[in-house]
């Protein structure tokens, strides 16, 4: 609105725009001032102390070993920067595998939470209530110490029908040969890919495919069948590198940890119990009035949760259920209490301990952690917008 000719002229330093740019203005001026002193006061006592700094240790030969390494590393040869990709990758490794099996527990357990069978639905809220009132920590000392740790020692393991050994040690697996492991892995990733985009497609179509038993027919067929064709076109052989026992340790096939699995379990355990509640809040969120008109129209409960149930549940589960996401991830880090080799137990642990340079190192380990959170949240948010949009 125009201001009348014989209004009195109002200061700058009183519009209120002005006053909060300048506000911010400043704030932004005086934690720059005080993160420039915090650092150079860092620095002169590093320098004080005769303390090395800067990243010039990132390429300097690590010399210790990594029980598990998802890619090429060796002792004499790889720097200390190889070793922190090789923790980067195992803790990308057990939180990636972690998501997608807590979500598939507790949104079964979520479901069963709601189940009409007395037993079912007592049995899921015993599991919510016990889980999610001990300590993580406590429980992967558990499923480590207690579970894992008590299997047969080296000499009286078990010897599983098709070269499969387990002890206390570890699970051994056959090693498929002449296979190069990216190749597969992208193949099957492919697959999955495919199954996926194939399975949206017939739910949406009006032919049979659209029937949910031959639709997941036809989607097991598409991510077990393509793999195996690439390996015949492929030529690859059909053979496998047993693990053998020796006298003191066991050579050849693939090795399992028990701390990557006792990880892993209590990731997947702990979790699943707080997404199990977050799905039943969801599912208690849509009106009973919903499930009602779907009994009317003959639709199973199976298909009630499927197709009415489930998808309006979505908009209230997302926004929790990422922040059980992050608390998956930032909670694999207590790794470092069963030795299993992350990002933490490598870098900030055997890293620093060799270099002395705390600050790059717990600077880089906090940068990637808050990578982790900010591009899950990202993701989440994308999904959560769409299925927002979806239910307009």
């Amino acid at each position: 609105m125009a201001r009348s000719p014989g209004a009195p002229q109002v200061p700058f330093f009183r519009d209120p725009k002005l006053r909060a740019i300048i506000y911010q203005v400043v704030l932004c001026v005086v934690l720059g001032v005080l993160v420039y002193a915090a650092v150079r006061n860092a620095v002169e006592n590093l320098e004080r102390a005769k303390i090395a700094s800067g990243f010039g240790f990132w390429n300097t030969t690590a010399g210790f070993d990594i029980s598990q390494t998802l890619i090429e590393y060796s002792a004499q040869s790889s720097t200390y920067g190889r070793a922190f990709w090789v923790g980067l990758t195992n803790t990308l490794l057990v939180a990636g595998l972690g998501i997608i099996l807590a979500t598939v527990l507790g949104t079964a357990i979520g479901v069963a939470r709601l189940s009409k069978n007395f037993l079912v639905e007592r049995l899921a809220s015993g599991y919510v209530e016990m889980i999610r009132n001990v300590p993580l920590l406590l429980q992967l000392l558990f499923w480590y110490n207690a579970v894992l740790k008590a299997l047969p020692d080296f000499a009286n393991g078990f010897a599983i029908p098709g070269g499969v050994l387990l002890n206390n040690r570890g699970l051994y697996l056959p090693r498929p040969l002449g296979i190069d492991g990216w190749h597969v892995a992208g193949v099957i990733a492919l697959a999955v890919v495919l199954g996926f985009v194939f399975n949206a497609l017939a739910a949406r179509s009006a032919g049979p495919l659209r029937m949910l038993g031959l639709r997941f027919a036809a989607t097991l067929l598409i991510v077990v069948g393509i793999p195996v064709l690439a390996l015949i076109a492929m030529g690859a052989p059909l053979a496998f590198e047993y693990p053998e026992a020796g006298r003191f340790n066991v050579s050849g096939g693939v090795e399992i940890l028990p701390e990557f699995v006792a990880l892993l379990v209590g990731l997947v355990v702990y979790t699943a119990a707080f997404i199990a509640e977050v799905v039943r809040a969801g599912l208690i969120s849509v009106s009973r009035g919903q499930t009602e008109a779907a009994e009317a129209l003959g639709l199973g409960r199976f298909q009630t949760l499927r197709y009415i149930t489930m998808p309006q549940a979505m908009r209230v589960i997302i926004p929790p259920l990422t922040n059980q996401y992050l608390n998956l991830m930032k909670n694999s880090s207590l790794a470092v209490a069963i030795g299993y080799p992350d990002l933490v137990q490598i870098f900030t642990g055997t890293v620093l301990n060799i270099t002395g340079q705390a600050i790059e190192v717990v600077v880089i380990t906090m940068a990637v952690y808050l990578t982790f959170s900010l591009v899950t949240s990202f993701a989440m948010n994308l999904y959560n917008a769409r299925v927002a949009l979806a239910e307009r």
